[in-house]
Parts: C-alpha cells; sequence; structure tokens
C-alpha cells in the first residue's frame, strides 16, 4: 500500500459518515501492535467487523491464514479495492454482522477470532451476540471507548460494574491490553480508545443460563434499589422469598447488585432455578 490513507480516501471521493462511527487507524506501529497482542497467528482465520478503509485488515492478513472482513458502508469497496490490492486470503462482505446468521456463518468459517476497530455503536450489541450465541468464537481483541474499555472489565463493587461484565463473565475473561489516544485515529473522534481482550474458556458455571441472564438484568434494572427489591419486582417475589434465596447465598439482605460477583449472580440463580 504504497499512498496515503488519506490520499486514497480523497481520491475515492469518499466521505466519513458519523452514523457509522467512522474513525480509521493510520499508525503502522499501532496496527502492529494490535495483531501482535491479539495472538493470532499463521494457521488462525480472524474475523474483523467494522474493517473501514482495511488498515487493521491488511496487517492482519499478513499474519494470519485467513480473513473476513465485514463492513456495513459500499462506499468503502474502491477504497478497500486500493487498501486491500494483493491480499488474497481476505474477503470483504458489505454487511451487517449483527445481522448474520452465526450458525450458518460458522458452518462455513470454522473456528476463528475477532480482531476489530468496533464502530462504537454496535460494541454492546455485538460483544454480547459472540458471548451469547458464538460456538466456533476462540476469542476477541477489540478496541473500543476508554470509557466502555472500563466498564467491559469493571470488579464487582466499583461504579463501572454493570450487567454487560458480569453476563461477559459467563464465557470469557477480559482485560484492558493497550490504550489508543484519540490522536492517532484519523479523523480524531472526541474520546481516547483501548483494546479490550477477551480469551475464552473456563466458563462461569451455571444451571440455567436464561436465569442467570434475568437474574443479573434484574439486580441492575434499578441501580439505587436493593437486589432484594429488584428481586421481588423482577420475579414476582414475595419479600419473604426474596429474602430466602439470598440469605441461602450469604448475601446481605441490604446489598445491591453492583456488589455481587459473577460467580455469586450464579449461585443466586442456581438457588432460583431450583
Amino acid at each position: 500500500m504504497e499512498k496515503d490513507i488519506k490520499t486514497i480516501l480523497a481520491e475515492c471521493g469518499f466521505g466519513f459518515k458519523k452514523q457509522f462511527g467512522q474513525n480509521f487507524i493510520t499508525d503502522k506501529n499501532l496496527l502492529s501492535s494490535i495483531v501482535e497482542l491479539s495472538g493470532v497467528g499463521e494457521g488462525d482465520t480472524v474475523v474483523e467487523i467494522g474493517c473501514g478503509a482495511g488498515t487493521l485488515t491488511r496487517a492482519l492478513s499478513e499474519k494470519v491464514k485467513r480473513v473476513v472482513a465485514f463492513d456495513v458502508d459500499k462506499t468503502l469497496e474502491p477504497v478497500l479495492a486500493q487498501t486491500l490490492k494483493g491480499c488474497n486470503n481476505t474477503e470483504v462482505i458489505f454487511k451487517d454482522f449483527l445481522k448474520v446468521d452465526l450458525k450458518d456463518f460458522e458452518k462455513e468459517v470454522g473456528g476463528y477470532f475477532v480482531v476489530a476497530n468496533l464502530p462504537y455503536y454496535i460494541t454492546t450489541p455485538l460483544i454480547m451476540k459472540l458471548i451469547e450465541d458464538s460456538a466456533l468464537c476462540k476469542g476477541l481483541s477489540v478496541m473500543v471507548q476508554e470509557e466502555v474499555a472500563q466498564r467491559l472489565c469493571a470488579n464487582a463493587g466499583t461504579s463501572d460494574y454493570g450487567a454487560i461484565t458480569a453476563m461477559i463473565a459467563l464465557r470469557a475473561q477480559c482485560k484492558i491490553i493497550k490504550k489508543v489516544p484519540r490522536t492517532l485515529f484519523y479523523p480524531r473522534p472526541n474520546v481516547d480508545s483501548a483494546v479490550v481482550k477477551f480469551t475464552f474458556g473456563a466458563p462461569l458455571k451455571v444451571n440455567d443460563k436464561a436465569v442467570y441472564k434475568k437474574v443479573v438484568h434484574a439486580a441492575f434494572s434499578s441501580r439505587r434499589k436493593t437486589l432484594e427489591n429488584n428481586l421481588v419486582n423482577s420475579f414476582g417475589f414475595s419479600r419473604a422469598q426474596a429474602q430466602e434465596v439470598l440469605t441461602k447465598c450469604g448475601i446481605d439482605l441490604k446489598a445491591r447488585g453492583e456488589t455481587l460477583s459473577p460467580e455469586k449472580f450464579a449461585l443466586l440463580s442456581d438457588i432460583i432455578s431450583g
């Protein structure tokens, strides 16, 4: 890729679209670092969601066996024709990944990793789609807004801890592996970003995932209310029933949801599900 990415975008008459959260990475050192920290290698298949101008796509294609890149903006096609020239192991699909049937997709690609600079507007639904519905995804390394990264990796009892943190624990462990200043994007966004790595394995053991999900969402449905009150409201328990299940779990009757670790949520859901 001899031309500067900004030159290619200008020559193709590309216009940035705010609704797609388009902020492209141009720094080659950053691109190499993201690929290296993700841990993907020459035998792997990587799925990229929101490939943009293809800078990360190209960096991935040089290190892995196959890249399947998704983007919703078909006006990027002439840009990608230049930036991905010679990347014969790469396929670009102009489709919303959130609408992809994962069962059919995974039958075709087999096991895969996700490495992506995620458009901000799909961060939460995309992560939850993979956490809840994927069978063959081996792990994720995704760039997100820094404040979102803090929530994804938060510990119980902190202000950043929420339902998505507890839901991720069903399938993966996650940590921030790199912080990225806003100055390394084009155009420059208003916030800094961070790369979060999700490692799948040793999933949280629960008897009924649906009950676990319901318990978690109940706990955070009203953060100012006690867990007891939220259980009464969400499960239709009497106050005595709610107090009984909390006591069985060794949970303080005045506790709020954000104080419970994923393991405590698992215990609570198992007792509720019987």
